[in-house]
């Protein structure tokens, strides 16, 4: 029940549900990795157990696409979709023009991929991811297994030239290993604090030799939905230059997830 949820998990679980309104049916839709998705796709598999929705899904990771399996989601993959209606997912960070910090669940590559192969993005947050500037958040950057150590220097020695208050990069770990994407590659935190340039700053992180890609999501956003722990969401579109709230009344007998956590 929702008067059982924490805040934060009732501000996730409204920005969720408020994104399903974008979803119809015959859709191929995206779909997001970590906390704040897996509400969107336990809310999606409701609709289509319940109302009858028809969609593709596109998971962005392993876990997001058995979580849309269980739920009843049927599951394609981009090749298969080629091209794309709709994607949601969520964000570690977002500024006020929509660019994102994102990969905090080690998902950025397919991330992106699956946003920018699709007509239109919309980012799903509880309200502690808006930042005025990004940079807080470590910038996870996705490297490949072989030379990690050199291209950690050379991402360190890149970031002397830029407007960044922080300079140090710190390898994923998983445990005792390093974490490995679903692609097979490891993961660079880097410890930025400020990013004065996002836009220059991808630009260059991609050019060093061994970055696959980074985490900064520059003009692929469309639309944030903004969830509050009082039942608020406020909706921002960057393109139409509106911003809607709403909010949603919590009862008892809501039928919703609960076994959903951080």
């Amino acid at each position: 029940m929702t008067t059982d949820l924490s805040p934060i998990d009732k501000a996730k679980f409204v920005a969720a549900k408020q994104a399903t309104r974008y979803v119809e049916s015959g859709m191929k839709v995206g779909l997001g990795t970590g906390s704040t998705a897996a509400w969107l796709v336990k809310c999606l598999g409701e609709m289509v157990r319940d109302e009858g929705l028809r969609i593709k899904g596109v998971p962005t990771s392993a876990r997001t696409a058995e979580l849309a399996r269980d739920v009843g989601i049927q599951v394609i993959s981009l090749d298969e979709a080629r091209w794309l209606d709709l994607t949601i997912d969520g964000a570690d960070e977002f500024d006020d023009d929509l660019n994102l910090i994102k990969g905090g669940g080690g998902a950025l590559l397919q991330e992106k991929i699956v946003a920018t192969a699709s007509d239109q993005m919309i980012v799903i947050a509880d309200i502690s991811k808006q930042v005025e500037t990004l940079g807080a958040f470590p910038l996870p950057v996705e490297v490949i297994p072989f030379g990690w150590q050199t291209t950690k220097t050379l991402v360190e020695e890149m970031l002397v030239g830029l407007d960044v208050m922080g300079r140090s990069a710190s390898l994923r770990m998983n445990g005792d290993a390093p974490y490995i994407t679903d692609e097979g590659n490891h993961i660079l935190d880097i410890h930025l604090n400020r990013i004065g340039n996002a836009r220059q700053l991808s630009l260059v992180l991609n050019q060093i030799p061994g970055v696959v890609e980074n985490g900064l999501f520059i003009d692929i956003c469309d639309r944030v939905i903004i969830g509050y722990g009082d039942g608020r969401v406020e909706v921002r579109d960057i393109n139409e230059g509106t911003t809607e709230v709403e909010r949603f009344d919590f009862l008892q007998n809501d039928n919703i997830f609960t076994e959903i956590g951080d």
